[in-house]
């Protein structure tokens, strides 16, 4: 039986395309999303992780595609998350779209307002200032204590009997 297959030489190869360029991609982190004028930050408090996006626009606020009053039922959280924009005097110069995971309300409260804190810090720097000083770009470090084997909780201790 015969090859029916060409023979090729050492020195005949097939010319390879050139290698493609690599595309420039836009993560969280970079400045901003030319295509669509976004700045953002990332922001975690405990268990909660919030990503933000800011644009220049007319305030509008959207938490996980719901407005920030109808998310954030407490006045309290409700001011936590725009804090930063008060700040510096932007609550109705930047439009913020969140989506935020993990955690409890407050928790995703207080990720929202640094994801904000460090978007605003990547869209003008001259607002660092600010908001280091009022310890918006500060991430809170505490997290839950673990349960510990052979108690109740973190600390809390089964009841102690004698007899």
């Amino acid at each position: 039986m015969a090859d029916s297959r060409p023979e090729t030489t050492a020195t005949e190869q097939t010319p390879q395309a050139p290698a493609p360029e690599p595309k420039e991609t836009i993560r969280p982190g970079n400045k901003t999303n030319e295509k669509y004028g976004y700045w953002w930050g990332t922001g975690r408090r405990k268990t909660s992780v919030a990503r933000v996006r800011i644009r220049p626009g007319s305030g509008k606020f959207l938490v996980n595609k719901r407005e920030r009053d109808d998310y954030f039922k407490r006045d309290q959280d409700r001011k936590a998350a725009s804090a930063a924009l008060r700040l510096v005097q932007a609550e109705k110069s930047f439009d913020v779209f969140v989506n935020v995971r993990g955690g409890g309300i407050t928790g995703q409260a207080g990720a929202t307002l640094l994801g904000v804190a460090r978007a605003l810090r990547t869209y003008d720097e001259n607002y660092i200032g600010a908001l280091r000083d009022n310890g918006l770009l500060t991430r809170d470090p505490r997290m839950v204590e673990r349960k510990k084997p052979g108690q109740a909780g973190a600390r809390r201790r089964f009841q102690f009997s004698k007899r």
